[in-house]
């Protein structure tokens, strides 16, 4: 849910700007209204130096390699960490650049310069030759003088000739390598070693990452203080000082201690939806876990509503439906409770698990392990009755079940768009999305309850739908058509509300078919990553065989493991993706949802 907020205006004397920001720093519950960028040459330097040493953090993580024997001292993790990781770009560039040159001069083997050009001072000149195979005409031996160095794909050669002549054949003829290949070999060697020192600095660098953290921590809380400062306003030329600010209205009692203790002016007031208050969410621990999601899309308005609660319940549901798997569902838990022990994850982990377990428990009742039908083990047999049917009034039972959740999905959220549309505008101004909920739920439940048998009467000779369930329906059917065309509030008009009622008609028949058969995915991708992992299944005990040869089974493992592995990588993926769109349009965009908030984000001292 929504929190409620409290807006305080402090006036003070511009000469205690400083000392009365850096009490409500420690505070820690009152957002200043403030810019998120840079508004001058100082945060924009300080912003960048945040940038720069996360930049650098995130690179020194990275790094691939480790250090032998005892590390370099460094004064400035941050500057030598950026221009170690820099050189080794330059190392990594250069050390390509040379095993290029070591290739194209292996061909002429070893040779010393110095005789080179003591042969030139004699007036002579030395043109090389590369002439692929195909090309080489072994005439040309007895026709030029000419020495072969080496052979292969191409026939490296060379002719000395007296300086000024013309090249004997000088199509062929290329540029003579500075170097012989052992000099390569001998800068390759030095940029190596090189390499490893650069690579010395970066790993004491990034021993030094819990130090750089906390300067940037230290960093954010100056550039957080700075920014509240400069968003105050100014008033009485310049002698008193305006600050505007939000906190949770919760705390309402113990800030108000606070301010009265300060040597400030100060006056409060419930914040409205046109002072555009922050936005905090307060859930439970479940539904907490899924805040990140919403934040993905957005935060609601301050007159809106919360989804997450709606997203904890059916992106858990969905995602478990595309996974679909026992075993899927248990590596998550294990996976969840391996990320516990890492602090960087420590936060993701219980969703982890709780996407885990949902996973398991929706693989159970697809009666499915590893790909596997448990419905026809014999430990499961007596409990056989709790599975999902194979087969729901003709169809796969799975497609129906998808079906059957979206439809659910939809409707809770067109309940969900009425009763926000009566809060917010009131009851009479919302009998439209009223009268779509009642048509829409309404035709939904009468559905199922004729499906189940309730509407249909059991006296002879009586009509298939009994009086009560007909009269029902058209009690429903005159409501929903009075809300939605007449009386649905865009216009004061009859005729002008039928009118737009006829186009929200529209709107909603061409979209509403569209939106059911998107819940299909959740069958598709379930059904995808069965039959993947069925197929691993499959070949792997092709290969096995009758299981006589010991060998076999080592080939078998390696296809189960890094088939399910494969499988279990891409059904996440979908699982995440999919799930995640089906809360944002379609729910979404039938529930009236708009992401219109900013987050709150109270002044306060970093302590990360």
């Amino acid at each position: 849910m929504i929190e409620k907020m409290t807006k305080y205006s402090f006036i003070l004397l511009s000469s205690g700007k400083e000392e009365f920001l850096e009490k409500l720093q420690e505070i820690g519950l009152v957002d200043i209204t403030r810019s998120s960028k840079a508004i001058d040459d100082k945060s924009a330097a300080d912003f960048e130096s945040i940038s720069s040493r996360l930049r650098t953090v995130t690179r020194l993580k990275s790094v691939p390699f480790t250090a032998e024997g005892p590390l370099p001292a460094v004064s400035d993790p941050v500057a030598e960490g950026n221009a170690a990781l820099s050189r080794l770009d330059e190392i990594a560039a250069e050390k390509a650049a040379l095993r290029r040159e070591l290739e194209s001069v292996s061909a002429w083997g070893e040779f010393d310069r110095k005789k080179i050009e003591a042969i030139r001072n004699c007036g002579l000149d030395f043109h090389f030759y590369r002439v692929p195979e195909k090309k080489f005409d072994p005439s040309w031996k007895e026709e030029y003088p000419i020495q072969i160095v080496s052979e292969g794909k191409s026939v490296f050669f060379v002719a000395v000739l007296p300086s000024g002549s013309e090249p004997v054949l000088p199509s062929f003829e290329i540029k003579a390598p500075s170097r012989s290949a052992a000099e390569v070999r001998s800068a390759i060697e030095a940029a190596e070693a090189l390499e490893k020192e650069q690579q010395a600095i970066v790993i004491s660098c990034r021993g030094r990452i819990p130090e750089i953290e906390r300067e940037i921590a230290r960093e954010e809380s100056s550039l957080d203080l700075y920014l509240a400062s400069a968003a105050t306003g100014s008033a009485a030329e310049e002698h008193l000082t305006v600050v505007t600010g939000f906190a949770p209205t919760e705390n309402e009692s113990s800030l108000d201690a606070a301010f009265n203790s300060m040597d400030v002016l100060w006056i409060k007031a419930a914040a409205s939806v046109q002072d555009n208050p922050p936005i905090k969410l307060r859930n439970s621990r479940f539904v907490k876990m899924f805040e990140t999601l919403t934040d993905m899309y957005g935060r609601p308005a301050y007159d809106g509503f919360d989804p997450t609660v709606f997203i904890s319940i059916f992106f858990l549901l969905f995602f478990a439906f595309c996974m679909g798997d026992m075993g899927y569902g248990l590596i998550l838990i294990a996976a969840g409770l391996a990320l516990m022990k890492v602090p960087s994850f420590k936060d993701m982990a219980p969703l982890v698990v709780t996407l885990g377990i949902g996973t398991t428990v929706i693989g159970f009742f697809f009666h499915t392990f590893f790909s596997l039908d448990i419905a026809t083990w014999e430990v499961f047999a007596p409990i056989k009755g709790i599975f999902l049917p194979s087969e729901i009034a003709g169809y796969d039972g799975t497609m129906v079940a998808a079906i059957v959740v979206g439809i659910i999905h939809l409707s809770l959220a067109l309940i969900v768009k009425a009763v926000h549309a009566s809060k917010v505008n009131g009851f009479w101004k919302s009998l439209g999305a009223w009268g779509w909920a009642l048509l829409i739920v309404g035709g939904v439940i009468i559905a199922a309850l004729a499906f189940a048998g309730f509407l249909s009467s059991d006296s002879p000779g009586a009509p298939m739908v009994s009086r009560t369930a007909k009269i029902v329906i058209i009690v429903l059917g005159v409501l929903a058509f009075i809300g939605i065309f007449p009386l649905n509030g865009k216009g004061k008009n009859p005729l002008v509300n039928t009118a737009l009622g006829l186009w929200d008609t529209y709107g909603m028949v061409t979209g509403m078919l569209g939106d059911v058969l998107s819940y299909l995915r959740l069958y598709a991708l379930g059904l995808a990553g069965a039959m993947l992992g069925k197929a691993f299944n499959e070949i792997a005990l092709m290969v096995l065989g009758d299981g006589s040869v010991r060998a076999f089974w080592i080939f078998f493992i390696l296809i189960v493991v890094v088939g399910h592995t494969l499988n279990f990588a891409m059904a996440a993926l979908g699982a995440f993706v999919h799930p995640l769109r089906l809360n944002f349009l379609e729910f979404f965009k039938n529930s009236g949802y708009e992401a219109d908030g900013r987050e709150y984000k109270p002044l306060k001292i970093n302590k990360s």
